[in-house]
């Protein structure tokens, strides 16, 4: 493990790479005996950070849940990360590009908790019964840390590479509709760029959910009530560039619109 002294200095490079929108080299190849726990270590001194500076916790995001995203990163398993309110836009929102640094959309399904999730032996059911409505969302990804032979290490450390979200569409209740067969097609600029389907993920996007309770348990955290949870993505990430329309088109779901300038 490495120590609290070498945990806050990535922190504060990491703020730094924020701040000047720049990118730091990989952690692995500076910290070659770097874990997966002292990843999580790095990514809870953000999180503790920001809340002492007075942002609310809004949720948590997880990530590399399914083939494609997997197959994107060369990453074989899943990650979380935490957002704050401040990172969390509504469709038709138009987005400040340069305020994120490799910029990318994924396609989502969002959860949001009615109950707390408490592991470990959260249940896929466990978590159907918590959840107050499912929603469409699209995740923009940012990345603080060198992108070129990254890993999960690195990912986990720069908060699972999350900028912001964007929440639109049809809210809908968790026995609604075949979650797992919820499709969405990705534009950017008019042009059909990606598509997707739900299942993608774990075979059922709650289990994304499953997933999140129970290793936050090994870390001594809950999924709280009133959260909400970006299930991981089902399409690959789609680079974005100022002047960028992204319009991803949920079907009986609604759709999602957003501009970046």
């Amino acid at each position: 493990m490495l120590d609290e002294a070498t945990i806050a200095a990535i922190a504060d490079d990491l703020a730094q790479a924020e701040r000047t929108r720049s990118k730091i080299g990989l952690l692995t190849a500076k910290y070659p005996d770097m874990t997966v726990e002292d990843s999580y270590a790095v990514q809870n001194e953000w999180r503790r950070r920001g809340e002492a500076a007075g942002r609310r916790l809004y949720g948590h995001k997880i990530g590399l849940t399914s083939k494609p995203m997997q197959q994107a990163t060369g990453i074989t398993e899943p990650d979380y990360g935490a957002i704050f309110a401040d990172q969390v836009y509504d469709t038709g929102a138009v987005i400040d590009h340069s305020q994120y640094s490799g910029v990318r959309i994924e396609v989502e399904l969002a959860f949001v908790l009615r109950d707390e999730l408490r592991g470990p032996d959260v249940s896929l059911f466990d978590v159907l019964r918590a959840t107050e409505y499912v929603v469409p969302a699209l995740e923009v990804l940012s990345s603080r840390i060198e992108m070129e032979g990254r890993t999960i290490v690195d990912t986990i450390s720069d908060n699972a590479a999350l900028g912001a979200m964007v929440l639109g569409g049809r809210p809908v209740a968790a026995d609604a509709v075949d979650l797992r067969r919820v499709n969405a097609l990705l534009y950017r600029n008019e042009t059909i760029e990606d598509s997707g389907v739900a299942a993608a993920v774990l075979d059922h996007p709650a289990r994304g959910i499953v997933w999140l309770a129970n290793k936050l348990a090994e870390h001594g955290d809950v999924l709280q009530a009133g959260e909400t949870v970006l299930a991981g993505s089902f399409t690959r990430p789609m680079w974005v560039h100022p002047g960028d329309t992204v319009h991803a088109d949920y079907g009986e779901l609604g759709v999602i619109t957003c501009r970046f300038e």
